[in-house]
């Protein structure tokens, strides 16, 4: 299953450096494993902890899409 992305989070990744991204593409690809939560008070939004990032995303039956890629300090703001 291939996951759909954002644009934001489409950028958010480029930015990063390459080990980093690496990682995170890892972690996105083997989703809905690793170390997903769903967030409360987000409705069907999950996180998925990879280092110090954040990759939030929505799935919806077998469907995932990611929504952004944050560091962990900026993650949960509004």
């Amino acid at each position: 299953m291939k996951p759909k992305f954002y644009r934001v989070a489409v950028k958010q990744i480029e930015a990063l450096d390459r080990n980093i991204k690496q990682r995170i593409r890892m972690g996105i690809y083997a989703l809905p494993g690793g170390d997903v939560t769903k967030l409360k008070g987000y409705g069907d939004k999950f996180r998925l902890r990879v280092g110090n990032y954040r990759v939030i995303f929505t799935m919806a039956g077998k469907e995932i899409t990611i929504n952004e890629v944050l560091p962990l300090g900026s993650a949960y703001k509004n």
